[in-house]
This record gives structure tokens, sequence and C-alpha cells, in this order.
């Protein structure tokens, strides 16, 4: 890889000794294997988002320090240049879902040294109307989760905060209308969750979709009929689904370009952040980004 020049985004506000822990935990890493490295802290909102718009052709990787929010703000960023650097996640945050699709160890001093000795691979990219996911695009059930989170729930249980606070919203939780066309066949059904995937992930919960690609440039479509979970929790429980055992309850799609239409508005959560709402009009960029991952016998 070009060793030449990187930049580092690390959420500035995760406290000091947080942030003190993890930059003496990658930083060294980095500056070992890259002549310059850039190191910028957030601050607010949207800092990530400028930073990353306005990145030089010279900066060869981007390396994103931070939980599943920062990587979001930072690939809707990256999404809309021409020339796109390399991009290494660190895995900074509770859930950080699609380190784990890469496969990058979840310790950050580990996670370096497998992101500067890894190589680029492909990166598929969804893009809704006019805002970029990475992981999922989701309504119903998924939104009313991530809006119901409880922050201190979060940092104590991490990754079962997501499952606790569904399990608070589904007993006032009242399945809606749709309409899905994916690659133009056309659906209309009643729901209480639709999810459009790219990565494997959601709240550190593999989801057991075998076709599930991150670079096929296809989008993997989930439709939860049923406010009872117990088929989604023996779905996240199985291998290799026989998709028969749940008819009626689950189906499962797969396209490159998917419209969702709901009979009123509703709001989308988009790699956990509520961000962009119904009509839309989602798109798979195949191979859009470039992402590093460790090389086959580092993966942990």
């Amino acid at each position: 890889m070009n060793r030449k020049k990187a930049m580092l985004i690390y959420n500035g506000n995760a406290g000091q000794k947080n942030v003190e822990k993890t930059l003496g935990a990658a930083v060294p890493v980095l500056s070992q294997a890259i002549d310059e490295l850039i190191v910028k802290p957030t601050r607010k909102k949207r800092d990530a988002f400028e930073f990353c718009r306005e990145i030089g052709e010279d900066i060869g990787q981007l390396f994103i320090l931070g939980g599943d929010g920062t990587v979001h703000e930072c690939i809707n960023g990256i999404s809309q240049l021409q020339t796109k650097p390399d991009i290494g996640i660190l895995p900074g945050g509770t859930c950080n879902d699609f380190s784990r699709a890469l496969r990058i160890p979840q310790n950050i001093e580990k996670a370096a040294e497998a992101l500067v000795n890894g190589n680029p691979v492909p990166v598929d990219v969804l893009k809704a109307n006019d805002h970029y996911c990475l992981n999922f695009w989701g309504i119903g059930l998924i939104t009313e989760a991530s809006s119901h989170i409880n922050q201190t729930e979060k940092a104590l249980l991490g990754r079962i905060s997501y499952f606790t606070s569904a399990l608070r919203t589904i007993s006032n939780l009242e399945p809606f209308s749709f309409r899905l066309s994916i690659d133009g066949e056309e659906f209309t059904d009643e729901a209480v969750m639709v999810v459009v995937l790219n990565g494997p992930f959601i709240g550190t919960n593999k989801i057991p979709l075998p076709q599930l690609s991150i670079n096929d440039g296809k989008a993997d479509i989930l439709v939860c009929r049923n406010t009872n979970l117990a088929a989604l929790k023996e779905l996240f429980a199985m291998d290799d689904p026989e998709w028969d055992s749940f008819e009626g309850e689950l189906s499962y799609y797969q396209g490159q370009t998917v419209q969702v239409e709901t009979a009123l508005p509703m709001e989308a959560d988009t790699d956990g952040e509520i961000c962009t709402k119904t009509p839309a009009s989602i798109e798979v960029l195949n191979g859009h980004l470039r992402m590093l991952a460790p090389l086959e016998k580092e993966k942990s």
C-alpha cells in the first residue's frame, strides 16, 4: 500500500482517558508504517463528514478510530469523492459492526497491526436517496430500537442493549403497510420491519444469510411480519436457515435496486443513525470503496 501520507480521524468527545488509551494503542503502530500521519479529532456532529469530504488526492489511506456512527459519517463524506483513499476501520465503538464483517480484530492495537499489513478489498455501498450506508438501511422495529436505546445501558451492556431496546418497543409496535420494488418486481405487504442489508452484523449479532456478501453488487432484503420476535430469535440462532420454516413470518430477497414506499413517511435507520425517511430509492454501488482487511492468517 502507498505508505507516504494517511489521515486518522477519531472521536474527540470520547472522554480524555479513553482517547489517550485508544490513540496510544493505534498511533505508534500507524506511525511506524506511514511516512506522514495527519491526526484529526472530531469535536461536533458532522466534523468527520466535513474532514472526509475535503480529503486531498495525496492521502493514500484514511483510518477511522470510532464506532459505527463515526464510520457512517466518514463514508458519507468519502463516497462523494472522485478519488477515494483506502479506508481502515479501527473499532472504537460499542458494536463496530462493519469491522466485524471485514474480520478486523476488535482490539485496537491488533487491528492497527492487521490493517497496515493488510490488503484493500472492494466493498459495496448502499445509496438511499442522497445518503450512503455501509451496513444497512431499515424501517420499523429496527428504527424504534435505535431511537429508544438507553445510552447508559448501551455503555454497560454493549452488544445486548439493541435487543433489550427492541423488546421494550415491541409491545406497542403495529404492523405497517408497504410497497416494495426489487429490480422492478413489486410486492405489497404488511410488516413490523424491513431491512436492506449490505453487511452481515447488526448490534454484533450475525445474521445468517448464506448469500450475503459485502461485494457481490446485491443488497439482501429481510422482511419481518410478526411482532412475536420468536422467528427473529430463531433466525439469529441458526447457521444455515431453512427459509420454508419461516413462511408467513420472514421473507428474504436479493436485488440491485430497491424502492420502498409506505402509506405515511417513516423514519429510516441507516447504520444505527436515524437519517432518512420513506419513500426510499436504494441502489447498490458495487465496489464503490476499497477497505483495508487483514491478511487471511491474521484475521481473528
